[in-house]
């Protein structure tokens, strides 16, 4: 049972791992464009990963995002800004890393087998999207300040505001987005998780 546990496991983390690399490799399949803004929907991935195979699995599929992230950076950036503060695996990978540690700590913390896990997946969906908004943002701040113009073509006094602004915006959307689709997909792959490893 432990070794067919196992292997469950790695073939459903080679399955997240995989929808990471098409997400981050196809336009419009990790980021969905909302009006202005560019909506992130990769961290619904690792916090699915987290969820249903555990913290450390979680860890390495926001890892895989984040080692992708950086490579982007230099042969292959999606944007202006990636060249700058991706190029920093502080930046690009630490993240990525900690939003499926984040989900796992939570929602192995807040699950309970036979009590409704609805609202858990939610608040672990709401919560990881926004450590991986306000770590990289906050990294930008620390490590780009005196960049802010070549960056963002702003001044030094206006980064911090400017930050807090994504933060309330593009940070906010893609945590109520996370918030509200973790769970829809979860909760049916939880249950098939469940009954896969309990036959």
């Amino acid at each position: 049972m432990i070794i067919r546990n196992k292997a469950y496991k790695m073939n459903i983390l080679s399955v997240f791992i995989a929808i990471i690399i098409v997400q981050t490799s196809i336009p419009g399949l990790g980021n969905i464009p909302v009006g202005p803004l560019s909506v992130t929907i990769i961290p619904i991935t690792v916090v699915l990963a987290a969820i249903l195979l555990g913290t450390k699995e979680g860890a390495i599929v926001g890892g895989v995002w984040g080692l992708i992230t950086f490579v982007r950076a230099f042969w292959w950036p999606t944007s202006p800004l990636a060249i700058y503060v991706f190029t920093n695996p502080l930046v690009s990978v630490l993240p990525r890393i900690l939003v499926g540690l984040v989900a796992g700590l939570i929602f192995k913390r807040l699950y309970r087998p036979n009590k409704p896990y609805r609202m858990y997946m939610a608040i672990t969906g709401f919560v990881s999207s926004l450590v991986n908004t306000i770590v990289v943002l906050g990294l930008i701040y620390v490590f780009y300040r005196g960049d802010a113009f070549n960056i963002y073509h702003i001044n030094v006094d206006q980064l911090l505001p400017y930050l807090l602004f994504v933060a309330a915006t593009n940070g906010l959307v893609e945590a109520i987005l996370s918030g509200a689709l973790v769970p829809v997909i979860g909760s049916p792959l939880l249950k098939i998780r469940k009954k896969s490893t309990d036959d």
